[in-house]
Order: structure tokens, then sequence, then C-alpha cells
């Protein structure tokens, strides 16, 4: 049976037991205001362990440990004592807008409900925290996209400029509260 729970900002370092690889046979694309499907072929690699590349543990303990420093929330799903997924929450990404800043489940984990209920406490606590919005900026794969669109998120009105930035390839969404 899978467990979510409220994690400590110290257990970021189990990250690491999360299995994010996988392979995408198709990704969107945002073109004129619309979705665009077309096939690719990603391959998604496990976290990396050595170094410090942009995919490592280490690097994003270094990314995302700060954000929870300063009030961000961080949701774990547990098989027994495994962590099998994880989402992140801030809450203020704007005056009225949450943000899902972080959601990944662990392959051979996934389409067992394990992002959804994962989604739902993070929804829970940024309506509880006042948000009207929450908003997520979306790998652009498919499973991604159609998961969130699942959800209730659609694509967003106005993108956070911010976010876009740093990944102009993702699809950005939100989803009233």
């Amino acid at each position: 049976m899978i467990l979510v729970r409220r994690m400590e900002n110290s257990d970021i370092a189990r990250i690491g037991e999360v299995d994010r690889s996988e392979h995408v046979t198709q990704g969107y694309v945002l073109r004129n205001g619309a979705l665009e499907l077309e096939d690719v072929d990603w391959r998604v690699p496990p976290w990396f362990t050595d170094g410090r590349p942009e995919h490592s543990v280490q690097a994003k303990i270094a990314k995302w440990k700060p954000i929870l420093e300063r009030g961000e929330v961080m949701f774990g799903a547990f098989d027994e004592d495994r962590l099998v997924g994880f989402a992140i929450h801030r809450p203020n990404l704007s005056e009225d807008t949450a943000e899902l800043a972080v959601l990944h489940v662990s392959a051979g984990y996934r389409r067992q409900g394990i992002g959804t209920a994962l989604t739902r406490e993070v929804v829970r606590l940024a309506r509880a925290d006042g948000a009207k919005r929450l908003y997520v900026s979306a790998a652009p794969s498919r499973p991604t996209v159609d998961f969130y669109r699942r959800q209730g998120f659609h694509l967003a009105d106005e993108v956070n400029q911010q976010l876009y930035e740093l990944e102009p390839e993702d699809i950005h969404m939100t989803r009233d509260l």
C-alpha cells in the first residue's frame, strides 16, 4: 500500500530513491496557441549519482533544498519505507497562484494513482493557503502533459516569464482551484 505524507526538508536527499527514467515516443510543442503532438525519441535516464550534471541527485538537492527552506512543502509517496514519488508545492508563485513545482513518480509505479494522490495533496495545501490557481511548467512529453490535463490543468492564459525562461520548451499550464 502506498502512503502519501508530508516530508521533512531534511528528507530531500531521498529523491535518489525515485527512478525518473522513461522512454518518451511522443511530445507536445506549443505552436500558435495550440498543442501539436510530434513523434520523438527521448530517453530520460535515472538520476545521475556521480558528479554534478544537471539531472544528478546532488544538483537537484542543491536546487530544491533552498526553496524548501523558504517555505515550500515536499510530499512523498512511500511503498513501505521506499520513496517512490514526490511533489513540491510552492505557495506563492504570484499573488493568488501557487505552483506544483516538482512531481516525479518512479518507473514501475506510474499509472497507479500516485501522481494523482501527490497532486491532490498539493491542491489541498494550495487551497488552504488561499490560492485561486495552481501553475505547472510541465515537461513536454505526452504522458506528462496528458496526466496534467486529466488533473484539470489547461494551457496557461498567461505564462510566468521567470519559469518560461528556465524551461522554454515546457508546456505551461494552470488549474483553477
